[in-house]
């Protein structure tokens, strides 16, 4: 399948022309490499060194069909005798067979179906038009335009269209990628079942065509090509995920500050408060002095609809007006973004020092080293499969719910999802503290001072509670931000990136909780509404109970026991 490599390849050959098609629609470049990496890259990712660019085109043909039909296959042709019976039908046939036998030369996995005398091509294009069409334009199939790359995307920008108005986004200008990939499935299936996600569209035997459009657009969009920036920067560091800037704000309404002096004010996404728990619909808590924006300026119930950005997520929601003091002095609010890397001075990542030869091992109850056991795996894929593979593995590897694996075992009433959520970390690469510098430490680091790491002295373990603390003090730092949604957070966690849910006690003196959300896979997914919104992560823990994967209650952070919560991401 296309990889980088054959994507700059694609946006190099045809980047002008689709540059130019897609003016006026949401569509991107980006998309359309996307769509073409699934419908042919199979087969232009291999030609592509063996053949001029038309003589590639002219091989972009497959899904093949023959005498007995194709499964449950509803739409023209169903079988040979379907096509046959048309005007013109035998002149179709043999150019489907040939295209067939041409391309399969060339692309492993086709002989068998050669090897068939019925078996023909329903599939044309780089952008594969399926033969259903021959019946409104047979002139298309029977000059063998599809070859043409302008024809093909021109056929394709058209039924992008009619499948985004058919799946209820009209004629908007502007697509998320989610929205995007659902037009894309709408293009593959004639429709899009929110509540499904990604896992629609043709199945492969491990994607769906859906997660394989997402995973092609994600990487499309860190491929550059001569005149042509990429919308998403390569990572900086081997194995992490090209995760997309922050949502920026759309509100254009007064600036107000957050005036609560004693604790966060509640943000909720509809301006009531729910009775039994108060918190069920709660969307963020902002911090005294925190400037958000008006949406409408109207105030309903005492509440504001406002937006603001914390910590790089986008929140939005209604907050009560009496706890939001005016600020016209404020013109704008700062969407934060993480450092790309860890600071190599000052204030720098600290890890408990250990005696030369030791190791510290699963088996063992914790203390505060972190893991160093020989074959520990990590995370170096390329790309969103392999890294998805790799935190797979990493989580049967730590095996926390594995009583042989001391570490993360309950005992004597204390639970260890704060080091669990450490070591899942520090095997895929990134930087969450199992222990971090005093106050003083840090004052001394901040001067420029070299600190010697002294347990109890300065550097003190990490509990759930000061992970809260060190996230938003120390988060975006190291590579950490906020997102503000549980859908947003799973979306870029299976493209390989790393999130964490924590929620900090009301109680200081009690633990709070911390847990990785981690890829979905075909056996194991969150759990989703309706409307196709996350309502579960898939999960991964240590505590009362422990578990590798699974979805827990839903909304467990919004547990009256819980004074805030966020949801982190970390490329």
């Amino acid at each position: 399948m296309p990889n980088a490599d054959a994507i700059r390849w694609f946006k190099s050959q045809f980047h002008s022309q689709i540059g130019a098609a897609v003016q006026g629609t949401p569509f991107t470049l980006d998309m359309l490499t996307a769509i073409a990496c699934q419908e042919t890259g199979h087969i232009w990712s291999v030609l592509r060194n063996k053949f001029d660019t038309p003589e590639v085109l002219a091989l972009c043909v497959g899904d093949t069909l023959d005498a007995n039909g194709n499964g449950g296959r509803r739409a023209f042709p169903r079988t040979k005798a379907d096509l046959l019976a048309k005007p013109n039908g035998q002149q179709m046939f043999d150019i489907a067979r040939q295209g067939l036998v041409g391309m399969a030369q060339f692309i492993p996995g086709f002989q068998g179906a050669v090897s068939n005398p019925n078996k023909f091509c329903r599939g044309f294009g780089i952008f594969q038009l399926d033969l259903q069409f021959f019946r409104v334009d047979p002139d298309y199939f029977l000059e063998k335009r599809y070859a043409d790359f302008g024809a093909s995307l021109a056929k394709a920008l058209e039924e992008l269209k009619s499948k985004q108005r058919r799946i209820g986004l009209g004629d908007r200008r502007t697509l998320t990628d989610m929205e995007m990939v659902a037009v894309a499935i709408a293009y593959n299936t004639g429709g899009f079942i929110r509540s499904k996600g990604l896992k629609q569209g043709h199945f492969d035997g491990t994607r769906f065509y859906g997660e394989a459009v997402f995973d092609f657009l994600r990487l499309s969009k860190t491929v550059p090509v001569e005149g042509v920036a990429p919308a998403l920067l390569t990572p900086a560091l081997p194995g992490t995920a090209p995760v997309p800037p922050p949502t920026p704000m759309s509100a254009l309404g007064a600036f107000f500050k957050v005036d609560v002096r004693e604790s966060p004010l509640n943000v909720r996404r509809e301006p009531v408060i729910p009775s039994g728990n108060e918190k069920s619909n709660l969307v963020a808590t902002l911090p005294d002095g925190h400037v958000v924006r008006a949406v409408t300026g109207k105030k309903q119930n005492g509440f504001l609809e406002v937006e603001t950005s914390l910590n790089g997520a986008l929140v939005h929601g209604f907050a009560f007006a009496r706890f939001l003091e005016p600020a016209p002095g404020e013109t704008d609010i700062t969407v934060e973004t993480p450092s790309p890397t860890p600071p190599a001075t000052g204030i720098v990542a600290v890890h408990m020092p250990r005696r030369a030869g030791t190791v510290t091992k699963r088996t063992v109850p914790a203390g505060a080293h972190s893991l160093n056991e020989s074959d520990q795996p990590g995370r170096r894929g390329e790309t969103a499969e392999a890294r998805r593979a790799e935190l797979a593995a990493i989580l049967d590897w730590l095996a926390v719910d594995k009583p042989a694996h001391k570490r993360y075992q309950p005992r004597s009433g204390f639970t260890f999802c704060n080091i669990y959520a450490h070591d899942y970390c520090h095997l895929a690469g990134c930087y969450l503290p199992r222990v971090w510098w005093s106050g003083s430490a840090i004052e001394a680091l901040a001067q420029g001072k070299t600190v010697e790491p002294l347990l109890d002295k300065t550097i003190d373990e990490m509990r759930a509670n000061n992970l809260f603390r060190w996230l938003r003090n120390f988060g975006l730092r190291f590579g950490w931000r906020q997102t503000g949604t549980p859908t947003k957070l799973q979306m870029e966690v299976n493209q390989g990136a790393i999130g964490l849910i924590v929620a900090r006690r009301v109680n200081d003196n009690n633990p709070g909780h911390i847990v990785a959300v981690v890829p979905e896979s075909r056996d194991r997914q969150a759990r989703r509404n309706p409307a196709g919104e996350v309502i579960a992560p898939l999960q991964s823990q240590a505590g009362v109970t422990n578990f590798r994967r699974g979805t827990s209650t839903a909304g467990w952070w919004k547990d009256a026991k819980f004074a805030e919560f966020a949801f982190w991401l970390h490329a």
